[in-house]
C-alpha cells in the first residue's frame, strides 16, 4: 500500500534519516582520510575561488535564515490570520464598490 508505514507517528522532528547519517559519516571519513590533499588543493586556489568555495560550503552547512512568519507559533499564525480576515472584512464594508 502506497504511503503505508509501520510507524504511524513518523520520525520525530529533528531526527535525521538513516541515509543522511550514513552520508555524513562517509563524508567525514573521506575528509579525514584526504585532509592533506584537500588542504593543498585549497591552498592553490585564488582568493576569489577560496571565497566561492566558502560560500558554497556555508550554504550546505548552515540552514537558511527563517522568515518572520516561520518564527511564529501555530497559535500566533492563527491569530494573525484572524486579524487579517477581520481587517479585510472591515475594509470591504467601508469601501463598497461603485456600480
Amino acid at each position: 500500500m502506497k504511503g503505508h508505514t509501520n510507524n504511524p507517528n513518523g520520525r520525530k522532528k529533528g531526527v535525521p534519516n538513516k541515509s543522511t547519517e550514513e552520508l555524513r559519516a562517509l563524508l567525514t571519513s573521506f575528509i579525514e582520510a584526504n585532509i592533506t590533499d584537500l588542504q593543498a588543493n585549497y591552498n592553490q586556489l585564488e582568493a576569489k575561488d577560496k571565497l566561492a568555495f566558502f560560500e558554497r560550503l556555508i550554504k550546505m552547512i548552515l540552514p537558511p535564515p527563517l522568515t518572520e512568519l516561520e518564527r511564529l507559533s501555530d497559535q500566533q499564525l492563527d491569530e494573525l490570520i484572524n486579524k487579517l480576515k477581520i481587517q479585510n472584512n472591515a475594509e470591504q464594508n467601508e469601501d463598497p464598490k461603485a456600480e
